[in-house]
């Protein structure tokens, strides 16, 4: 009985172990990848990012799923290294009051219009670069003068397509799982360059 509902369970412990095996190669490589790919445009990031801590502005961040996990991860990072960083995702009142009397289209948009300002910095998460949501952020952002940051995978979506970020960082893959690990690597890299000269 045990078996038939978890068949996972029928599975010779050498595959598993293979597989596992496998999958933690190509995160590593990935992630190796995009640090290599990505070292110079992370620095650029990074140094924008600490011009506008330095001037006053705060950090903003947000995504869906998995990404707003993210997103509130980052914040955290800046948060407890000193800086101040606010997750757009947070808010369950918030969000599910803006989405049903609004639209879920601009839970993002709707508080960037009324927290965000000139010289603040929105730093949006996506595995598609094509959440309505997401890029209605970015769109704000862009029209108040925040400095725009974006992580997105899968070709990078609208995001790239309509040059959404400024600083943008397309993982090249086509897998969630592997986009928001090596996003993960990206955004501690990012972390770890600008709180070493902001604070």
């Amino acid at each position: 009985m045990t078996e038939t509902l978890y068949p996972f369970l029928r599975r010779d412990p050498l595959d598993v172990e293979a597989s596992t095996v496998e999958k933690a190669r190509e995160s590593l490589a990935l992630r190796q990848r995009v640090l290599n790919e990505f070292g110079p445009s992370l620095t650029a990031c990074a140094a924008a990012m600490e011009a506008a801590f330095r001037a006053g502005g705060r950090l903003f961040t947000f995504g869906n799923g998995g990404s707003s996990t993210d997103a509130q991860s980052v914040a955290g990072l800046f948060t407890a290294g000193g800086l101040p960083a606010i997750s757009l995702t947070c808010d369950a009142a918030l969000l599910t009051a803006l989405g049903n009397d609004v639209g879920f289209d601009v839970v993002f948009a709707r508080q960037l219009a009324a927290l965000g300002s000139g010289g603040d910095v929105a730093l949006a998460l996506s595995t598609s670069g094509g959440s309505a949501n997401v890029l209605r952020g970015l769109e704000e952002a862009r029209r108040r003068g925040m400095v725009t940051v974006g992580f997105a995978g899968s070709g990078g979506g609208r995001m790239a397509q309509e040059d959404l970020a400024e600083h943008l960082f397309v993982v090249p893959s086509s897998s969630v799982h592997r986009i928001q690990e090596a996003q993960t690597t990206l955004y501690h890299v990012l972390w770890e360059l600008t709180s070493a000269d902001a604070r």
